[in-house]
């Protein structure tokens, strides 16, 4: 099985020492779908995976695995055919989206966003703020990610209690929600979006968390129901910060832009300078273990 066909959204060269074997092919479908798409065995999609990636993938008769550069894969799942196994990029993301999480924490908790408004008023507006430290912090989700935004979290003197789907040792199930909310100062958003988690923040989640939390959003925007946040939001009672929404891009007429106690970045917790070495890294192994016909890394489902 030599000389199979890799398509790559990078040069080949960024993997420092691709396997022998192999022969790669720089393509963006998006933009032109060479003749060689029936050849096809391994396929890493671009980073923005959009519509017509997956209108691609029927016509590669001779694929056999996919490997995404996001986490999440619930915009390409759908596509993926029969018998092709699929892989995310779980480990790419942990460095810089763990980095975002605690900056959107630490700028919504003191205030950063008023003294970037006040500098442009050229206003010195002094005040007390709360800190990180002493709060109890809730992940709501706990896989790498998860676990990168934690050792990031304990050095700032917090108390983090972990949710994950199903309960382990140290890690409550998801069903204890109602239990915990009421207790955590801060909740973070770390989940997949599933059937089970689509719209998991919804009124009744909202109405739990005590008063004068934040919610922080790094998972998929559509892990919150829009409509009851915007309420939530608009009432005082809590306070947001979000790097993903739904819709998204976020319309300029949103009501999200304008609602009180809201940070909102343009879902960028994966696009920093850390993303692409560990990208690299990633691709490079799992088509050095592809090449010597070994078990593959962060295998979501198929049949490899």
């Amino acid at each position: 099985m030599s000389d199979r066909l890799v398509w790559l959204p990078f040069d080949p060269a960024e993997l420092g020492d691709p396997p022998e074997g192999l022969r790669f092919e720089v393509v963006d479908p998006t933009e032109h779908v060479p003749d060689s798409v029936g050849e096809v065995r391994f396929y890493v999609p671009p980073y923005q995976v959009g519509s017509r990636v997956g209108e691609v993938l029927p016509r590669m008769t001779s694929l056999e695995v996919v490997q995404t550069l996001t986490a999440g894969v619930d915009n390409i799942r759908a596509h993926i055919p029969d018998g092709v196994t699929l892989c995310n990029g779980r480990g790419i993301h942990d460095t810089s989206t763990a980095e975002l999480a605690l900056t959107l924490i630490l700028s919504s908790l003191r205030g950063v966003p008023d003294f970037v408004r006040a500098q442009g008023r050229h206003a010195w507006t002094p005040g007390w703020r709360p800190a990180l430290a002493d709060k109890r912090v809730l992940l709501v989700g706990y896989g790498a990610i998860g676990e990168a935004i934690e050792r990031r979290l304990l050095p700032f003197e917090v108390e983090v209690t972990r949710v994950a789907r199903r309960s382990r040792e140290g890690v409550h199930g998801i069903d204890e929600l109602p239990g915990l909310l009421p207790d955590a100062d801060v909740v973070v958003l770390v989940v997949p979006l599933t059937d089970e988690t689509r719209g998991l923040v919804d009124a009744g989640f909202l109405a739990a968390m005590k008063d004068g939390a934040l919610l922080v959003n790094v998972a998929r925007g559509a892990v919150v129901d829009t409509t009851a946040l915007v309420e939530a939001l608009d009432a005082g009672r809590i306070r947001a910060a979000l790097d993903v929404a739904d819709p998204e891009p976020l319309p300029e007429d949103h009501a999200l832009w304008d609602a009180p106690g809201l940070l909102i970045s343009p879902h960028v917790g994966g696009a920093s300078s850390a993303m692409w070495p560990r990208a690299h890294r990633l691709v490079r192994d799992q088509l050095h273990r592809y090449a010597a016909g070994e078990p593959l890394w962060n295998i979501m489902s198929g049949a490899y």
